[in-house]
């Protein structure tokens, strides 16, 4: 279907990809992975239209292809008068329609041309899309595929009216229902809650043709795919394989490569040490025979330092994010076990409303160092009840005194000026807290280089820096505005969908941090395996209302409607031998590690 060979590209700042190669066959339900700011979104355009690229390589996509998308941004038309609004399945129908009525004006036109053979070469190829797309049982396939995304009851609804999430799911429709050779998907699953990640997996695994989809979700990695493609360092590595297994094999590389590595490294070390007595004998015995010994043995080291395995593909790069210090917390932790936690957050009476009533009445109190998630449905006033929080400008919000915030917004244009360099961002935060008595809670970045070598930690390398804002991914807008957060001395943190746009190292690298950290945080999230992993409970949105949930409970919900349990219990399982692994692996306990991956093995089989 697709071959790529040799791919070189780049901008003038930043190399993309070095003579990549790989391929995409028939049927193969192909992920696309790798770091932030690595150039996956970019390699779909390419793919999409190689004329309007300079490259070295080769692009080759079978003939008479055709290529359909959804992309990250599909945006409603707003434009519509009311009465113009389709119905979900009116939108579904507009390009049966189209031909249809495409192939009538062309009939008509045959009953009055004299040349007809333009016309008829026209009309087979409409007839010839409008069989390929199945258009003779266009009306029953809207039906089954509204139905495996669980939308059946949204088929007479207007396309303005249901949430962003279905809207997303209606575009994935469309696309397939074109039955294109190739379907391209560029995050369809971001800010999807569960019901909706459900709709999404059951329409990817439903799908009978080839796909490409790049996506940072682990429940989609870990159920949808049968071909891994990881782009990383300009480089591409192919899998044949779903991503569980992938990721095993990755590790079981890494035991293999680290063995190695550690023996090299004893063979270095033994001949340093007999270079150093033979140098010692060569200072006090004038000896020919014992001076080429010592030159032979130097020239051995030499080489063997120069094989020496360096960092290997499999270790993957993920970012150091660390969030604001927290100052006295030994006496806060304290507080917290005897349930004595100071009330930071009270919300009390709260309303939200546009067309219609979204939350009404909704209270709720958060104590200090809590960690905890808004849950919900898409479109039901999740992020307009954190960023109201974030401003404080009602009177049903109040904070406890000393609480500093700061907010990551999904609408990077909130908090990031798109003008801005990469390096003025973090600057003028720095700036902003300057002068003030912050003590230990704020990072101290006082020179470029200094904040230079702070952003390494996020992927920004120095010679990015005066890059602007503007042009970074969506995964690097998350982790400049978490850099910018790291810089503040912010006690409590508005999170809105942080883990969206991240790599799957990234969405780790997060989780540990949150979970580090010692002040409060409130997030929107539709991530389970964040919220599984970090926060002490869920506040659950449901009837217009916000109810407290412990996380067990919510865990079992999620069990029942959304994920197998014994799936989720076998990846439980699989962390904790991984986690097993790696630290076998710091002690370099390398037969352990592989009698523990065999165990791992049988895990993913079962997976």
């Amino acid at each position: 279907m697709i071959k790529v060979e040799n791919l070189s590209y780049g901008f003038p700042e930043k190399e993309l990809y070095h003579e990549v190669s790989f391929t995409i066959e028939d049927f193969q339900h192909a992920v696309l992975i790798g770091s932030n700011g690595t150039g996956k979104t970019t390699l779909i355009d390419m793919l999409m239209d190689t004329e309007k690229y300079l490259y070295d390589g080769k692009i080759i996509k079978e003939m008479e292809s055709r290529i359909g998308l959804v992309s990250q941004g599909e945006y409603r038309n707003t434009d519509l008068k009311e009465d113009e609004i389709p119905t979900v399945y009116e939108f579904l129908m507009e390009d049966f329609i189209r031909i249809q009525k495409e192939t009538e004006k062309i009939c008509e036109e045959m009953g009055t041309a004299e040349e007809l053979d333009g016309l008829l070469e026209e009309y087979q190829k409409l007839l010839d899309i409008f069989t390929a797309i199945d258009g003779e049982n266009c009306e029953s396939n809207i039906k089954k595929q509204l139905a495996t995304a669980g939308l059946s009851e949204l088929e007479q609804v207007k396309v303005s009216v249901i949430s962003g999430g279905e809207y997303k799911l209606v575009q994935v429709i469309r696309q397939m229902l074109w039955k294109p050779s190739l379907l391209i998907m560029d995050e369809p699953d971001v800010f999807l809650d569960f019901e909706n990640l459900t709709g999404l997996s059951e329409l990817i695994n439903n799908y009978k043709g080839t796909m490409l989809v790049i996506t940072h979700n682990r429940y989609l990695l870990n159920h949808c795919f049968n071909k891994i493609l990881h782009l990383e360092d300009t480089d591409i590595q192919e899998f044949e394989g779903n991503f569980v297994e992938y990721n095993f094999s990755l590790l079981a590389k890494k035991i293999e490569l680290q063995e190695q590595a550690a023996k090299e490294q004893a063979e270095i070390e033994r001949n340093r040490k007999l270079v150093n007595k033979l140098r010692n004998e060569a200072s006090r015995i004038d000896s020919a025979s014992r001076g080429k010994s010592l030159k032979a043995r130097v020239s051995y080291l030499a080489r063997l330092e120069a094989r020496r395995i360096k960092a290997p593909f499999v270790k993957l790069r993920q970012p150091k994010i660390v969030l604001p210090i927290v100052e006295d917390m030994a006496q806060d932790a304290m507080k917290q076990k005897q349930g004595l936690s100071e009330v930071v957050l009270s919300v009390s009476g709260y309303c939200v409303a546009f067309d219609e009533t979204l939350l009404e009445n909704v209270a709720f109190e958060i104590k200090e160092g809590e960690k905890v998630a808004i849950v919900g449905p898409n479109g039901t006033g999740k992020t307009t009840l954190l960023r109201d929080i974030y401003k404080n400008n009602s009177g049903f919000i109040s904070f406890a005194e000393g609480v500093k915030t700061a907010f990551l917004s999904q609408n990077h244009g909130e908090m990031l000026n798109e003008n801005h360099t990469i390096y003025e961002e973090v600057a003028c935060v720095h700036e902003q807290v300057a002068g003030q008595n912050t003590s230990n809670c704020i990072k101290k970045l006082e020179t470029r280089a200094e904040i230079a070598e702070y952003l390494k930690d996020y992927y920004f390398e120095p010679d990015v820096l005066d890059n602007k804002v503007e042009i970074l991914s969506g995964g690097e807008k998350n982790l400049l505005q978490l850099a910018k957060i790291g810089v503040s001395d912010a006690n409590f943190l508005l999170l809105d969908e942080p883990t969206s746009h991240l790599d799957t190292y990234s969405q780790i690298a997060l989780e540990k941090a949150i979970a580090d950290y010692k002040g409060t945080v409130l997030m929107v999230s539709h991530d389970f395996y964040s919220i599984a992993n970090i926060v002490d409970y869920v506040l659950f949105v449901e009837n217009k209302s916000v109810r407290r949930m412990r996380i067990r409970s919510f865990r079992k919900m999620i069990y029942e409607h959304h994920f197998n349990k014994d799936y989720l219990e076998l990846e439980q399982k699989k962390k904790e031998l991984e986690n097993r692994i790696e630290n076998l692996l710091k002690e370099n306990e390398f037969l352990k590690a592989k009698i523990i991956c065999e165990e791992l093995e049988a895990i993913v089989e079962k997976m």
